[in-house]
């Protein structure tokens, strides 16, 4: 039979190798864990996508100066 193997990762914060059996998984420490949750409350991670409704990219076209857009309704 074939031996397993000890499932592991790079803590995300410290990237300090971690294995699946730890407490902590996949950070290496609550320190660690708490530092990450820090980042996402200060908006330190973005979760982005491109724009792709019609309605959002019309509204996100800069206006041109002096041009009336009524006129266009």
């Amino acid at each position: 039979m074939p031996k397993e193997k000890a499932h592991s990762l790079r803590c995300p914060t410290c990237r300090a190798l971690v294995l699946a059996s730890e407490e902590n998984f996949p950070f290496c420490s609550d320190r660690c864990r708490l530092i990450d949750l820090g980042k996402w409350a200060s908006g330190g991670y973005v979760i982005s996508t491109p724009v792709t409704d019609p309605e959002q990219l019309e509204n996100m076209r800069p206006e041109e100066p002096g041009k009336d857009h009524s006129e266009n309704q």
